[in-house]
């Protein structure tokens, strides 16, 4: 299993630094943010250091949904959020903070303020035409 000497989360993995473990099984770990966006915030992690989602295997991207699923379910019981977001980074420009793969568990309450959404407006049907044939091409 790869991992990275330098990378927080894999230091996790390996017991090198405490975290408030939620659950864990072969392919993934996931504990509590400690850094918190929302109460319950929690991250699944892959153990094998991937640092996003271009690099992690198809089998181990199903485990770490199938966690993330599974910490959904266990959030959503414990603290009744109106809502829930799961969160999934990439790179600086997505603000990833840690360069490991890793998906938010991320509870919400009405009025809570956390900035994540954006504003609806239509886009140039034109223009989404396009870019949908570009993408088509590359799938």
């Amino acid at each position: 299993m790869r991992s990275d000497p330098d990378c927080v989360f894999c230091k996790i993995v390996a017991g090198q630094i405490p975290c408030f473990k939620l659950f864990e099984d072969d392919e993934t770990l996931a504990f509590m943010d400690i850094n918190p966006a929302n109460d319950g915030h929690s991250l699944v992690i892959a153990k094998e250091h991937v640092a996003t989602l271009f690099e992690i295997s198809d089998e181990s991207f199903a485990a770490v949904a199938r966690s993330a699923r599974k910490l959904a379910r266990a959030v959503d019981l414990a603290l009744t959020p109106d809502g829930l977001n799961l969160i999934q980074a990439n790179g600086k420009g997505a603000q990833q903070s840690v360069a490991h793969f890793h998906i938010h568990v991320l509870p919400r309450k009405l009025g809570d303020a956390l900035k994540l959404n954006w504003t609806m407006r239509p886009g140039n049907r034109d223009a989404i035409a396009a870019l949908a044939e570009k993408i088509r091409g590359c799938l």
